[in-house]
């Protein structure tokens, strides 16, 4: 997915006055005022737009609450933890009582494990919100867990539109169907391809299972993941790809050099033609 800019009457959305727009963004960086309380820096746009105090303090009381952040009014940005920061440049938005929030990346500088958290907090967020979020990202995982619909742009153009799941299951291209799912989709072209009707097949690597005995797809692992809940095997010398990704359930045994079978569920293969759209 791209960055978006947005202009509003003919301005930058981030030189319009807050209290005369229905937009509030959140960048990749928090772009806090080192000097300022967190309750300075979340009440800044209000003061900026003249807002009477009492209704100021209204505000950030509020949005302290929401974001848990009700301890930490006091304390400047140096103080708090890169998830922390996020959370108090998403209550500087908040208190603007937007009509739609944009977040341009807001994750991007975290670690994994704040990534996590802070999905979940933006999600429980929009649940009590109920305000619209448009969120940008490069990161399929969050556009899957956070969307209700994901538009996938590619060079400025939209290549599908729908529910996370609607793409997952039938993707438009083989643009889309590379950017959802992880691992992501293997894909098949020549013989094997032709002999489905198709220019080029696709199959996740879940949808792939490994047999003991016979198999139609065969070949030798190189490299066994084990994730404990999951183990990714990654299949050489299959004649059909450079590597065949295998999303296996739990721990598995196989090790570098082993000969396995494969065996393709035939109703979770897809289909695209020359130009790499989806057939039927």
């Amino acid at each position: 997915m791209t960055s978006v800019t947005i202009r509003i009457d003919g301005q930058d959305a981030t030189d319009t006055p807050p209290a005369k727009r229905g937009l509030a963004m959140v960048f990749q960086s928090y772009a806090l005022y080192p000097h300022m309380t967190v309750a300075r820096n979340i009440a800044f746009p209000l003061r900026m737009a003249k807002m009477e105090k009492a209704e100021i303090d209204r505000r950030v009381r509020a949005a302290a609450e929401v974001l848990n952040l009700t301890d930490y009014l006091d304390r400047r940005p140096g103080q708090l933890s890169g998830g922390q920061r996020q959370r108090v440049a998403i209550g500087r938005a908040i208190v603007r009582e937007p009509k739609a929030f944009l977040f341009d990346e807001p994750l991007s500088n975290l670690d994994a494990a704040l990534r996590v958290g802070m999905r979940l907090e933006i999600s429980e967020l929009h649940e009590r919100l109920g305000t619209t979020m448009i969120h940008v990202t490069h990161d399929q995982v969050e556009a899957m867990t956070m969307a209700d619909k994901i538009v996938v742009l590619q060079a400025g153009v939209i290549e599908q539109v729908g529910s996370p799941l609607e793409l997952y299951r039938a993707p438009r291209n083989l643009f889309v169907a590379g950017f959802i799912g992880s691992p992501k989709m293997n894909f098949i072209k020549g013989e094997e391809a032709a002999r489905r009707g198709a220019h080029t097949i696709g199959i996740r690597p879940e949808h792939i299972d490994v047999v003991e005995n016979g198999g139609v797809w065969q070949g030798t692992v190189g490299v066994a993941e084990h994730l404990g809940s999951d183990t990714f095997v990654h299949v050489h010398d299959t004649g059909l790809a450079d590597t065949i990704t295998v999303r296996v359930p739990g721990e598995v045994s196989h090790r570098s050099g082993d000969r396995i079978g494969l065996a393709p569920r035939e109703d979770q293969i897809h289909r695209f033609d020359a130009q790499g759209l989806r057939i039927g």
